[in-house]
């Protein structure tokens, strides 16, 4: 109860234990990142083993047990087991100097800049909601999101186990109206998935190609759930704008002008995540969209 309250009265402490605990929980974040397209990829295997049918299609699948808790983790290179001081947060990183410790392997910067960015995106919630159920929901978005981001961006992939959980709770929040009216967050999840499940038909009639996956439509649905449908036009805008700067970017590093397949996965999920952070100022700047007398 001293803890609590301590927590309850002093900002300071509660930034510390947020971030302190959401640098582990970004160790984890790291685990789903590579662990989820990989079993999803083996289960899509086996579903189309067991179509063709036949004992031989269905033999040649791995079969291994590989989930997010089996097998223990180890290095793709060497094949060393990560001992449980090598799994420490950042912390682990700068003692083995990003190198494996059996085979001295660059150890990827994803893991601690996934670590840090959960910590500091963690700790932003706790400061601007402050000791809350609010702040503990937020703290979930704000983990998935990151996943999400990550996984989109390196596989194009949006996993439906976390984007169907992530609706469901945003619309199981507002049913005490933790951020918006239940009818809002209702609404905010149709629209979500009606709008660029509209999008997606027109650019294919027009053009004849997909302009984005149906994960796109699951996350902004479950974006519009979170903040109601009020955040959808600022979500939409900002997504667009942030994937249209990166795309430049990426266009003018290269000099080839060669335009290439992006996930707009990680720009929703910036731009849910501004969203809901400083959702107030989100909510004036849409409705001026919408209705700008």
């Amino acid at each position: 109860m001293e803890l609590i309250h301590l927590l309850a009265t002093n900002n300071t402490w509660l930034l510390v234990c947020v971030g302190l605990i959401s640098l582990l929980i970004g160790s984890f974040l790291n685990v789903v990142i590579y662990r989820l397209p990989v079993m999803m990829e083996r289960e899509w295997k086996h579903e189309c083993a067991e179509f063709m049918g036949g004992e031989d299609t269905l033999a040649s699948t791995d079969t291994t047990r590989f989930n997010l808790v089996v097998p223990r983790s180890q290095c793709p290179s060497c094949g060393h087991n990560i001992a449980s001081w090598e799994n420490i947060p950042v912390i682990s990183y700068l003692v083995l100097g990003g190198k494996c410790a059996g085979c001295r392997t660059s150890i990827p910067l994803q893991y601690p800049l996934v670590e840090i960015a959960t910590a500091l995106l963690s700790m932003l919630v706790a400061y601007h909601y402050g000791f809350s159920w609010q702040t503990l929901g937020l703290l979930v978005f704000t983990w998935t999101l990151v996943a999400l981001f990550m996984i989109d961006a390196q596989t194009m992939l949006l996993p439906d186990d976390l984007t169907y959980p992530l609706l469901w709770l945003g619309l199981l929040l507002n049913m005490n109206g933790w951020f918006v009216p239940l009818a809002d967050s209702v609404l905010g999840a149709v629209l979500g998935y009606l709008s660029l499940w509209s999008i997606y038909h027109l650019f294919k009639l027009l053009t004849g190609k997909e302009g984005m996956g149906y994960g796109d439509f699951k996350l902004l649905a479950a974006l519009g759930a979170w903040g109601g449908w009020q955040i959808l036009p600022f979500v939409i805008f900002a997504s667009s704008a942030f994937g249209a700067l990166f795309g430049i970017a990426w266009m003018l590093l290269k000099r080839n002008g060669q335009s290439l397949p992006m996930p707009f996965g990680p720009w929703l999920a910036m731009a849910g995540f501004v969203a809901m952070i400083w959702h107030q100022e989100v909510l004036r700047f849409s409705m001026q969209l919408l209705a700008p007398y």
